[in-house]
């Protein structure tokens, strides 16, 4: 088994998410008392949030690859960032580390691809919508990808800092989301791409008439593989 380097703590929810779901799939494919061999290390979210909303990614840059390097010395076999948005890292991190990175985009991308959609709507903080780091990934895998209007990127964007990342999970928030994503499907979405860690904590695959695509699950059990060698 090998061991994964988890860089958590952008929210720690779901981090502890990514711990459970690797956890479960190793227990489900090697049964008895098997556990993932994983290390972890979870920044404080509240230095990460302060640069990310001043704009200052090369100090957040300078954070994570800390964190990432530090994992590397623990034993860490591979690198997985357990969140969306500081995906916009991701050249840095790679740079940073020899052990692979296992890519959170790309991983939803085969998911989605694997369920023959080819238009998907995409939920997450206003840095995820609106830049090109985390679309772009998902565009030269041959998908199209839609945004929401600016005020529902605000609306979405709010309830994530505002709510789930302080654990806060909210009906009357579900309701806007699922508003939001019908819009979306009316645009064109063959499905919806979650695509904040936190997001999953609020929303389940029955709350949208198309399929749900939930990045934490997918970039977990894509996790769980490399651990087992699959």
């Amino acid at each position: 088994m090998k061991t994964i380097g988890l860089l958590g703590g952008m929210s720690w929810e779901s981090s502890a998410e990514y711990y459970r779901l690797i956890n479960e799939h190793v227990k489900r494919e090697l049964g008895g008392h098997h556990s993932a061999k994983v290390v972890l290390y979870s920044v404080d979210f509240q230095e990460i949030e302060h640069a990310q909303s001043a704009g200052r990614w090369d100090e957040a840059a300078r954070i994570l690859c800390d964190a990432a390097r530090a994992l590397e010395r623990a034993g860490a076999e591979a690198l997985v960032l357990c969140t969306n948005t500081m995906h916009k890292l991701a050249a840095d991190l790679t740079s940073a580390v020899r052990i692979p990175f296992l890519h959170i985009a790309e991983a939803t991308a085969q998911e989605v691809l694997r369920a023959n959609v080819k238009t998907v709507g995409l939920l997450g903080t206003r840095y995820t919508m609106e830049q090109d780091f985390y679309k772009g990934r998902l565009a030269d895998s041959g998908l199209e990808v839609l945004v929401p209007t600016g005020a529902e990127r605000q609306e979405v964007h709010d309830v994530i800092y505002q709510e789930l990342c302080l654990g806060q999970v909210k009906a009357v928030s579900r309701e806007r989301y699922q508003r939001i994503m019908e819009g979306l499907v009316r645009r064109g979405a063959q499905g919806i791409i979650l695509g904040c860690t936190e997001i999953t904590l609020l929303i389940k695959p029955g709350d949208a008439s198309v399929p749900v695509f939930d990045t934490t699950a997918i970039h977990a059990l894509k996790a769980a593989g490399f651990c087992l060698g699959s």
